[in-house]
């Protein structure tokens, strides 16, 4: 990206930032470095659920099969994230209105559906499924991560 570019800032967020949010931060970081793009991304849940935690197996799995690094641990959504990332993906509708309902008036961060990158679809929630479910998130994860670069970067 040129100078005058602004760096991106991306948070990526699910329900309980142990599969889908650490997942697509993992695949996004690693679509944006094989592009050359600065970026930085971080994930999170809306719940607390299970923070401190790294993340399931199955989604440690997935990513290292494809060569992905994943190393991210737990956290909830915070206030300061929304003037601290130039964009917060959401997983799915109810991931979008639960941040939309936590988030502050000076919020600076565009906010929505990662789905509306590409084809307007949330990405499922595959921790009570097989590790077919996760393989579909990560291809899921990898055609919005270009979707979604193309879209910011004007491409």
């Amino acid at each position: 990206m040129s100078s005058n570019t602004p760096q991106l800032k991306v948070l990526v967020v699910c329900l309980g930032n142990i599969c889908r949010s650490p997942m697509g931060e993992a695949v996004l970081k690693d679509v944006a470095k094989k592009r050359g793009v600065d970026i930085v991304v971080d994930s999170c849940g809306t719940a607390g659920y299970h923070v401190g935690e790294e993340p399931d197996e199955r989604t440690v799995s997935v990513c290292k099969k494809h060569g992905v690094p994943i190393n991210s641990l737990a956290r909830q959504v915070a206030t300061s994230d929304f003037t601290n990332f130039t964009h917060i993906l959401a997983a799915d509708e109810s991931n979008l209105r639960n941040l939309q309902a936590v988030k502050p008036h000076n919020s600076t961060a565009d906010v929505r559906l990662w789905g509306s990158y590409l084809d307007n679809k949330p990405i499922p929630d595959p921790y009570y499924g097989g590790i077919n479910g996760f393989e579909k998130v990560f291809q899921q994860c990898t055609a919005l991560s270009n979707a979604f670069l193309d879209d910011v970067l004007g491409k």
